[in-house]
């Protein structure tokens, strides 16, 4: 995901259609990233996506904090077709992937990755050069 910064970067916008952001390993990041995808999917006129997007975007971060130690990007590329999906990324330097598994009830954590398969159009896992990207798309609303 480039150089790492122990700080927000800021938007690329490529085009108007990809925006990214890297936040330190700190409690703070699932704040700040879900105010950056708020923002960012308003400006695009995508305000119907801000909530689930917000919320998933905060799960995969918050897994991210509890397992990694570096920083951690979270990627929006907005679709070029009307009828395309809003693809999401959340990245860190763990080489490890996550892998979806069953919660017992009484259990406090492990449903995050459940959350985003059972609200994405699809999702998945990729590895990196330097770590791991959580993805998952979501339809657009025509």
């Amino acid at each position: 995901m480039g150089s790492l910064a122990w700080e927000v970067i800021g938007v690329i916008d490529t085009d108007g259609d990809c925006a990214a952001w890297f936040f330190p390993a700190e409690p703070d990041a699932v704040r700040s990233a879900r105010e950056a995808v708020r923002d960012q999917l308003h400006g695009w006129g995508l305000d119907s996506l801000a909530d689930l997007t917000a919320l998933l975007v905060s799960e995969l971060v918050t897994n991210s904090l509890r397992y990694a130690t570096g920083p951690i990007g979270v990627r929006l590329v907005r679709p070029a077709r009307v009828d395309g999906a809003l693809r999401v990324e959340v990245s860190d330097p763990l080489p490890d992937l996550p892998h979806e598994r069953v919660a017992d009830p009484e259990d406090e954590t492990g449903r995050g990755l459940q959350l985003v398969a059972g609200s994405s159009r699809r999702w998945g896992t990729r590895p990196g050069d330097g770590g791991k990207t959580v993805w998952f798309e979501l339809a657009v609303p025509g």
